[in-house]
């Protein structure tokens, strides 16, 4: 292992990876609830979609909602819900601050 500091690209590309993984993941384990997300972690996918979102529209990309969660869930988020959210449990729409 190096003592130099990564350089900013390439901190910027492993960040990017690893944010990839993690939606990646989310996707993959689709029998956790956001609900679940949300009580263990205080983020849940649609918090991500509102970061998401919100980090596009700093760099001037307009997003909307619709569209940044299609881009964390992988499909519209009406046909997440359909799928995949289980019982009464009711997704959070709050994003963690």
């Amino acid at each position: 292992m190096s003592d130099q500091p990564l350089p900013t690209a390439v901190q910027t590309e492993i960040e990017a990876a690893a944010f990839r993984r993690l939606v990646d993941h989310l996707r993959t384990h689709t029998d956790v609830q956001n609900i679940d997300l949300m009580n263990l972690a205080g983020f849940c996918r649609n918090c991500l979609s509102k970061w998401y979102r919100a980090e596009a529209e700093e760099r001037g990309h307009a997003l909307s909602d619709p569209e940044a969660r299609e881009a964390i869930y992988g499909m519209p988020y009406d046909e997440w819900k359909a799928k995949y959210q289980t019982g009464s449990k009711q997704t959070p729409e709050k994003p963690a601050s």
